[in-house]
């Protein structure tokens, strides 16, 4: 088989479409590439998914932290710690049982109790809660000169916060959050090493990784295989966000290019 007939049989492998059985064995580099390969699309669907709507629950939760009424601002700081008080793992497992129990009793959470939507949740809520925390310190850091200057100019509040505390959260915050979005993806990898079972062996990434490492009694080629894609995907997470952050500053002067001095250190000039 070659391997173009491996990618027509096994690229989209980890969504049901293609061969219906793995390889059993005389595994090809081939087809380890291809098969990790198919798995990262379930890694980007629970990264990006949660991500983008995580995004939304986060900037909530840092308003709702910064409120003066406690009624506001005691869930949001109970939501905060408990998601990242507790380890991700733990999460995933409890979750998928509780929507096993309430399915039970109630079939409407019965979608909840697959990876598919169950998992997305779970990560939903954990990244809106370190999120907000990056997007609260963000708000306290807002220059107060600015946000008095937008009060003399007649602002009223909805528009102070939309042209200004806003806009200057996102610039401040958005180094840190990038960092967020990368561990996020990352994370992706105990979806399916959690209490989520991967049905009909349609897992992710380090699902396929792990069932090569378990047939071959050889990490060393699988497990490689897998840190280069996520080595791939960081970098186009960080050259997307690098893109926005860049975006969100056009307005600063750039750094003046420093003029070459040699090989002495900086600290030794």
């Amino acid at each position: 088989m070659s391997c173009y007939d491996t990618f027509i049989d096994y690229g989209l492998r980890s969504i049901g479409i293609g061969e219906r059985l793995l390889p059993r064995g005389d595994f090809t580099l081939c087809q380890q590439v291809v098969l990790i390969g198919s798995g990262m699309i379930w890694n980007i669907y629970f990264g990006a998914l949660s991500l983008v709507s995580g995004f939304f629950l986060a900037t909530a939760l840092a308003l709702a932290k910064t409120a003066q009424t406690p009624w506001v601002r005691k869930p949001a700081e109970a939501f905060i710690f408990v998601f990242r008080g507790s380890p991700l793992f733990i999460q995933f497992f409890f979750a998928y049982f509780l929507f096993l129990s309430l399915k039970q009793s109630y079939p409407f959470f019965t979608p909840l109790t697959s990876a598919t939507w169950g998992a997305l949740l779970v990560l939903f809520f954990n990244t809106a809660a370190y999120s907000a925390e990056i997007f609260h310190g963000a708000l306290l850091s807002v220059p107060k000169g600015d946000i008095e200057a937008a009060s003399a100019y007649g602002f009223s509040p909805r528009l102070r916060f939309r042209r200004i505390i806003w806009p200057t959260m996102l610039r401040l915050a958005w180094p840190a959050y990038t960092n967020e979005a990368i561990f996020l993806f990352h994370a992706t990898t105990l979806v399916f090493f959690s209490g989520f079972p991967a049905t009909a062996q349609k897992g992710d990434a380090l699902y396929y990784a792990n069932y090569f490492a378990d047939k071959t009694f050889n990490p060393f080629i699988p497990y490689p295989i897998l840190a280069g894609y996520f080595i791939l995907l960081t970098l186009a997470v960080i050259g997307l966000f690098g893109a926005v952050n860049r975006h969100l500053n056009r307005h600063l002067p750039t750094a003046p290019q420093r003029r070459r001095t040699g090989m002495v250190p900086g600290f030794l000039r």
